[in-house]
């Protein structure tokens, strides 16, 4: 379900997940149509810091899907509410999510189902 993700990058990442190198998500949840064909997922884990956050123990949306032609048909908000009810079984009092700061169409998505923008970030790497 990821349409731009490099052939084989999630099956390493699968890989690593389950040889213990990768630690997230910690929670993968999926929806499907009634003919058991994936429409989207979300994938969760616990982050002891989150931006604009005020617990330290934060669910948070590492990855966040729903397939074109599910789109506006409430996958999407089904799978925050099912993100919801698993952080609160987590202990969780908030979750977190981000999104590129050109993808006006997820952060507009992000605001219809309760989320505040609480800033925009910059973030680099160095190849050493």
């Amino acid at each position: 379900l990821w349409p731009d993700a490099e052939p084989g990058e999630h099956a390493d990442a699968i890989a690593r997940y389950f040889a213990g190198t990768l630690r997230e998500p910690i929670m993968v949840l999926f929806a499907e149509d009634g003919h058991a064909r994936p429409k989207g997922f979300v994938e969760l884990s616990l982050r002891a810091y989150a931006e604009g956050c005020k617990s330290d123990n934060v669910a948070y949306v590492e990855g966040w899907y729903v397939a074109p032609d599910a789109r506006g048909r409430g996958v999407g908000r089904a799978l925050i509410e099912a993100a919801e009810d698993w952080a609160r079984g987590q202990g969780c009092t908030e979750l977190a999510s981000d999104a590129q700061s050109k993808n006006v169409v997820s952060a507009a998505t992000h605001e219809a189902l309760g989320f505040s923008e609480v800033g925009q970030i910059r973030c680099f790497r160095k190849v050493l």
